[in-house]
């Protein structure tokens, strides 16, 4: 959920940080006084693209904050690893976005720069709007698709069958990769083995070619490693620290015999005494290592020009030669019977195909029956919506081609009224007919949604009376789920929300300013800004009729 909001300088609001917590949030207000300014600062968290105009006036920046509390982040978590941003820590989403007026904008990420393509990923995963202007993804096939798929169950069916077909569409390569290659010629296929010989000649595990890499420049610097080695050999020889050490170790001794707090220095010297003997022997080792063996020299010398030779052709690591080294040899294998080959590589991948079909038709299967129920029970809602003729259908068609999903095309078609043709949602003209088929889908989905922000923008648009309250709950419901912004301007809506919030317009002569502010505990201010919405605040009727509402809650 959408835990904490900090909003600077955007469009008439000065500085604002507000607090959130989850269930079913409502924002009111007059009209006009600014209660897009929240949904405003939302979107530019989802990622979306806005005009420099969205600065207060005045002002040089803009800038939002917020901090998403997930409940479960590994979501977002798969995102941010694809987007190489850092993962969310205890569950929190730490967004940030400055909009300046002279300057590029700045996002950041739990912490680290970003783009405003990846604040717009990351926003499919945390928040979705409903409602005028805004992006809606029920209104995109393949994000019907998806859902009708989350309500089905369909979610480890699905993953197997992705899997399958990235094995499938490995396998077509394959065989396009075959009918490229020509045939080679015995002169071609005897260079192409000679080039495979050399390699093979080299061990290309990576452990193997640092150690080649360190003989090698043993070997290169042998006379002035040795000179350096023998310099620090006499050292610790005659007259040097082998030498000292004795008499250090007697005489610390006698001081301790007198001075008994000495006793730790000679225990120390005693610890050096030990750790400079063990530095000469392992110096004394390195500098036996050195070998003066010509013929060995000369070996390590030839391996080591064979390397560079082949990093130089095929690098630039030892991974890349080996990638060559393999490719190199399929191709040699392969000369030897392309039909052969070819007519296996077409063989799997039919079978692959064969079997993609058949996962792909229980799929299909699958979604049909949980389309007739999502549809079935999305015309029930509409019914309590106040479309009394409503219609809603899922449209499925079986496609010749295979995608990742599967062989089924998917739309969610309505119809408001009777007589009326069932249309794709995207052609609904009507923004309150849009907001309720919305409200009903989210009802339906509440469970298997996995967006754990939702803003409803109008959801109550064009309706009143009995139909408002069943809006109202229908929207309760659905933050039982999810948390759930809604400005609305029916009290009916306002009466029913876990936690309220009022934006409110200040003008003077010379400036305009909006602030939010929330009314939760405070009894009097809620009932007093329904009794607003009802018609009069100062009207007793109204007044408790706001008090009916609420208490009614």
């Amino acid at each position: 959920m959408l835990q904490f909001l900090k909003i600077r300088n955007l469009a008439l609001m000065d500085a604002v940080e507000l607090e959130f917590e989850g269930g079913f949030n409502v924002v009111t207000g007059e009209t006009g006084a600014g209660k897009s300014v929240l949904l405003g600062a939302l979107a530019i968290l989802a990622g979306n693209r806005v005009a420099k105009t969205v600065i207060r006036k005045g002002a040089d920046a803009c800038e939002i904050e917020a901090v998403v509390a997930l409940e479960d982040s590994a979501r977002a978590d798969a995102v941010l690893d694809a987007l190489a941003l850092p993962r969310c820590e205890d569950g929190q989403l730490i967004l940030r976005r400055a909009i300046h007026a002279t300057k590029p904008g700045r996002v950041t990420i739990n912490g680290a720069l970003a783009t405003l393509a990846q604040l717009s990923a990351l926003g499919e995963t945390w928040i979705d709007f409903h409602g005028p202007g805004e992006p809606q993804k029920l209104f995109h096939e393949h994000h019907q698709l998806e859902i009708l798929d989350l309500f089905a169950g369909n979610g480890a069916a699905l993953a197997d069958f992705a899997a399958r077909f990235r094995e499938w569409k490995k396998a077509l390569a394959e065989i396009e990769e075959i009918r490229s290659q020509e045939k080679m010629s015995p002169d071609e296929i005897a260079f192409a083995q000679s080039q495979l010989d050399a390699m093979d000649r080299i061990d290309l595990a990576d452990e193997a070619i640092e150690r080649l890499e360190s003989d090698f420049a043993k070997i290169s610097h042998a006379q002035e490693l040795e000179s350096l080695l023998g310099g620090i050999d006499a050292a610790f020889g005659d007259d040097g620290l082998a030498a000292a050490f004795p008499q250090i170790l007697r005489l610390s001794g006698e001081i301790s015999e007198i001075v008994p707090a000495a006793g730790t220095l000679a225990q120390r010297a005693a610890s050096l005494a030990i750790e400079a003997e063990d530095l000469r022997s392992e110096y004394a080792a390195l500098l036996g290592e050195i070998d003066a063996d010509p013929e060995a020299a000369a070996e390590v010398s030839a391996r080591m020009n064979a390397w560079l030779e082949l990093r130089r052709k095929y690098g630039p690591d030892a991974a890349g030669v080996r990638a060559k080294r393999d490719a190199l040899a399929l191709r040699i294998a392969r000369q030897s019977d392309v039909a052969g080959t070819l007519e296996r590589a077409v063989a799997a991948a039919s079978a692959l195909e064969k079997d993609l079909r058949a996962r792909a038709a229980t799929l299909h299967a699958a979604r049909l029956a949980a389309a007739k129920k999502l549809a079935a029970g999305t015309r029930k809602i509409l019914v309590e919506l106040g479309f009394k003729k409503a219609d809603v259908a899922v449209r499925l068609e079986e496609t010749p081609a295979i995608s990742e999903t599967g062989t089924t095309a998917c739309s969610f078609l309505f119809s408001p009224n009777a007589g009326q043709d069932l249309l794709p949602l995207n052609k609904i003209a009507s923004a309150g007919e849009t907001a309720r088929v919305m409200l009903a889908l989210k009802a339906m989905l509440a469970d298997v949604d996995a967006t754990p922000v939702l803003v409803f923008d109008e959801a109550d648009a064009n309706v009143g009376g009995e139909i408002a309250v069943h809006v109202a709950r229908k929207l309760a419901d659905v933050a039982r789920a999810h948390q759930v912004f809604c400005i609305t301007h029916l009290p009916q809506v306002a009466a029913l929300g876990d936690h309220h919030f009022r934006v409110t317009k200040t003008q003077t002569d010379d400036s305009t300013t909006v602030s939010i502010e929330r009314l939760d505990g405070d009894a009097r201010a809620r009932e007093d800004e329904l009794a607003r919405m009802l018609g009069d605040r100062s009207s007793p009727a109204a007044r408790a009729h706001a008090r009916e509402l609420l208490g009614g809650k």
